[in-house]
């Protein structure tokens, strides 16, 4: 990829309606806790093109001038990119005009919902750097989200299914004073209508691409999420070489069917990747296969991104609902590992080529290649996006293991993060003193570079000293007849440390313990590796991106 030239140093150029923020109460540094990359590392990747210092609200305005006539945004009409374009000027200057400042953060709790965009991009120009938050989270998370990176604003819909956010942001507010503003997209009720801000203006800040860009959540399961501050530079980047890799055009339709905050449907490529395109954009939120299969019917969509029990009930799916889907040519599968079993399913039940992706918010991307094998396809989760991408594989005791061998990810590159945001404490355990992020995903390396996920490091029952990986159980259970989902959690017991518990979501008549262990036996699993306990449920619970939640789930047995 080609680079653009750098700009060190960028000046600040205050527009007309951000001139009204001198009364303002002053705001935390956003640098204060931000890891930036070292310079040294930062000036290769901007020599090698993979950084091309630009500001990523230039992303649209490129699309703009390149595309103006073409649909960005797929809604109720057709939003062309010209006018979404100028769509995210207004809402910027609007920002500014409400006293909110370049470097201020501002928490976007938002649906999948074409507002998103304009919203998104105008926070971008103004040099406002959105914190993303998902639409699941609730009070704990926005509170905690919004102190930890010192918000100024709250943007979210009045209500989501039956949740109303405003009592959301009526509570947050009352708690954490340094929030200025509540913006309802919607009934506003007690605070600001969203859409009474945009304004027109003269000149916006120029915007310095090394600093952040935007704010995404970590997606663990225990503890409150961490920061991950993303930079212009290499969250562009993430786009931009992920749209090359799948294939992306103007010809393309997205269509965000997991939550837009979240960096899978966002950036890989996403819907940054169709806007860097000139493609199209369309949202649901609901994903369900007669909401999702309509949408993809409606706007011939032709790539989206789902999660591994979204990509089996999709596949199902078809048995029952008829709608079209022959423009989908490429679905995507990541956020959690998809079953060998599961993944020989989907390209013959809904016609598409099969895109595994492994990676995660705090930046490495791996995916299959449309010139890998089927065999490589189903049984990897990809390879890494960028040649810069530095990747060890790991024991213990921290050592290099040879290809094929399990251990822990290690990983840096031009899109990977350096630090947590304001997590000193947590960063000395999470990254290796000369850089390395510690993934903590066990995987094994082919000589091809492609990584099979076998696990993580603490997602395993130890069950009497042995330790027993519960992704490796999991997808032997997938492959029972009937069995839709699969968990494994580790139950306290006084005899062994921990005793294994799967718990199913079937189709039919459930299988007895008995069934399930000779079938695993037959399977070659090892005899320790057997669950002890057996439980059945109508659904797993799920985190706020669609993984289990293996913390909840321990605590209801």
């Amino acid at each position: 990829m080609q680079g653009h030239p750098y700009q060190p140093e960028a000046r600040v150029v205050t527009s007309t309606a951000s001139a009204q923020t001198s009364t303002a109460s002053p705001a935390t540094d956003h640098r204060d806790g931000f890891v930036p990359f070292p310079a040294d590392l930062a000036e290769r990747y901007r020599r090698a093109g993979y950084w091309a210092g630009r500001p990523l609200g230039e992303l649209l305005r490129d699309a703009a001038r390149q595309w103006p006539e073409r649909p960005a945004l797929l809604g109720a009409a057709a939003t062309s990119y010209a006018a979404l374009d100028h769509a995210a000027d207004r809402m910027a200057h609007g920002f500014l005009g409400l006293g909110i400042r370049p470097g201020d953060r501002v928490v976007v709790q938002l649906p999948n919902v074409c507002e998103f965009v304009p919203v998104l991009f105008g926070l971008l120009r103004a040099g406002i750097i959105p914190v993303l938050a998902l639409p699941a989270h609730r009070r704990a998370e926005i509170e905690h989200l919004t102190r930890l990176s010192g918000a100024v604003a709250y943007i979210a819909a009045d209500r989501l299914g039956d949740f109303d956010y405003r009592g959301l942001a009526a509570e947050v507010s009352a708690t954490v004073p340094p929030l200025r503003h509540v913006l309802i997209l919607g009934d506003p009720g007690a605070f600001t209508d969203l859409n009474s801000i945009p304004a027109e203006g003269d000149s916006l800040p120029e915007v310095d691409a090394s600093e952040i860009a935007l704010m995404l959540v970590s997606g663990g399961t225990t503890g409150l999420p961490k920061l991950i501050a993303r930079t212009h530079d290499d969250y562009a980047y993430n786009a931009k070489a992920s749209a090359e890799v799948c294939e992306l055009g103007p010809a393309d339709v997205y269509l965000a069917t997991l939550p837009v905050a979240h960096n899978f449907p966002l950036a890989c490529p996403g819907v940054l990747g169709a806007v860097a395109t000139g493609g199209a954009i369309a949202f649901v939120t609901d994903p369900s296969p007669e909401s999702a299969f309509a949408a993809i019917e409606r706007h011939r969509v032709t790539v989206t991104a789902v999660v591994p029990p979204l990509a089996q009930l999709w596949c199902a799916a078809v048995d029952w609902e008829d709608a079209d889907l022959s423009s989908l040519r490429l679905l995507q599968v990541g956020g959690a590992k998809l079953a060998e079993v599961n993944a020989r399913d989907v390209a013959p039940a809904l016609g598409v080529r099969l895109q595994q992706v492994f990676g995660m918010a705090e930046g490495l991307l791996n995916y299959t290649r449309a010139e890998d094998s089927a065999e490589l396809v189903c049984t990897t989760q990809g390879r890494p996006l960028s040649p810069a991408d530095e990747v060890r594989v790991v024991d213990e005791q921290g050592r290099d293991v040879a290809d094929g061998e399990e251990g822990e990810l290690l990983t840096r590159g031009p899109y990977t993060l350096r630090g947590y945001y304001r997590a000193p404490e947590h960063n000395s355990r999470a990254f290796t003193p000369d850089g390395f992020y510690r993934s903590g995903d066990l995987v094994r390396r082919l000589p091809s570079g492609h990584l099979i996920v076998s696990g993580r490091v603490k997602d395993v029952i130890n069950r009497g000293g042995e330790n027993i990986s519960c992704d490796e159980l999991e997808e032997h259970l997938l492959a029972y007849p009937g069995v839709r989902h699969a968990a494994a959690v580790g139950l306290p017991d006084p005899a062994l440390g921990e005793k294994a518990c799967v718990v199913l979501v079937t189709e039919g008549a459930p299988p007895t313990l008995a069934d399930i262990k000779t079938f695993l036996t037959e399977r070659g699993l090892a005899t320790y590796k057997l669950p002890d306990v057996l439980r059945q449920a109508d659904a797993l619970p799920v985190t706020a991106v669609g993984k289990i939640d293996k913390k909840a789930l321990a605590a209801r047995y």
